[in-house]
């Protein structure tokens, strides 16, 4: 009740996870279970992690494919060299790893913000991709850079269908939006906020601003280091240096501008413009394949996708969620005038 004050968002955030646990695999098919649903969770967590830094904090960072691309290392090579270890604990390790590397990141943030920070974490992006791509015992010796993940089992079940993996990812969505959720709400959360605000004010009341602007890097890696285990070992069921480049950073970023930043419900929203609707247009202009030439039709849909960024920013700068959040209390004051 603390977290959902309105009676109509508890009902509702009820129905949308009865929906996904029971709903979901009556309705979708493997196809749309895997290729839609599961990515689109795990970009929620990792633009939930950026959000927390980003949007909260208001550290800007473009170094988020690098706390994945941690996660991600680092889940593999504990679930190959120490094959004892849960699945489960494998995946919180992997983001406490990642936390470690993201407080060292974070570290120049007492004396540098805004662009020049921006660009500490952009060196951060480019270090750890070198790193990985030079130094062959993150790999374990082996000469490819695609590692193919090894079997997940937990509590003796092997999970192998699309469905086994997307259980696995929704609990993990469902239980870390619920810890972000209070995080944002507890006293952390309001030291992010008015370090966001005016950091040197901040700083007169009290508030820390070394620790607190590490514990929002600390925390947004976590949440990154989690969604690149998610994402090697749950959806594309390998682990590749190139597939967390600055492309993936800029595209998390994009995500909760669009979304909202400063919003947990800003990351769903933004991860679903980003990753499910370029699918749907992609989708509809194959229909149009025979009568109109390929390259057209690809033009088309960036020519689409980017129109609608466009618009919905214009619309709305403060993202979707925003948006979402005035046509909320429109109905909730309907039909009366305001």
């Amino acid at each position: 009740m603390a977290i959902f004050p309105i009676r109509q968002d508890r009902w509702g955030i009820i129905a949308v996870i009865v929906f996904s646990v029971i709903g979901v695999p009556l309705v979708a098919s493997d196809h749309v279970i895997a290729g839609y649903l599961i990515p689109f969770l795990i970009w929620s967590v990792a633009a939930i992690g950026l959000n927390i830094l980003t949007g909260y904090t208001g550290q800007l960072s473009l170094g988020h494919g690098a706390f994945m691309m941690v996660g991600a290392y680092s889940a593999y090579n504990l679930a190959v060299r120490v094959p004892e270890l849960p699945v489960l604990v494998v995946f919180i390790l992997s983001g406490l790893v990642a936390a470690f590397f993201g407080i060292i990141v974070g570290s120049p943030s007492l004396r540098i913000k805004g662009f020049y920070l921006a660009v500490a974490t952009l060196a951060a992006q480019f270090f750890v991709e070198w790193v990985f791509g030079t130094f062959s015992w993150f790999t374990g010796g082996k000469m490819s850079m695609v590692l193919d993940t090894p079997p997940m089992i937990i509590f003796g079940y092997r999970i192998t269908s699309a469905l086994d993996n997307y259980y696995l990812v929704l609990g993990f969505v469902v239980v870390m939006t619920l810890m972000a959720k209070n995080l944002v709400r507890s006293e952390i959360g309001r030291s992010w906020m008015a370090i966001r605000d005016m950091d040197v004010a901040a700083e007169v009341i009290g508030i820390r601003p070394f620790y607190t602007k590490l514990s929002a890097f600390a925390v947004s890696s976590f949440f990154g280091g989690v969604a690149g285990a998610l994402y090697g070992f749950c959806y594309v069921k390998s682990v590749d240096f190139t597939a967390f480049d600055l492309f993936v950073s800029l595209r998390v970023l994009f995500m909760i501008i669009i979304g909202g930043m400063g919003s947990i419900l800003g990351s769903y929203l933004g991860a679903a413009f980003i990753v499910i609707l370029p699918i749907l247009i992609n989708t509809w202009g194959s229909q149009f394949s025979e009568t109109v030439p390929a390259d057209l039709i690809s033009n088309v849909e960036h020519m689409i996708f980017g129109g609608l960024i466009i618009f919905f920013l214009i619309v709305e700068p403060h993202g979707l969620a925003r948006l979402w959040q005035i046509t909320k209390e429109k109905l909730r004051l309907w039909p009366f005038p305001y």
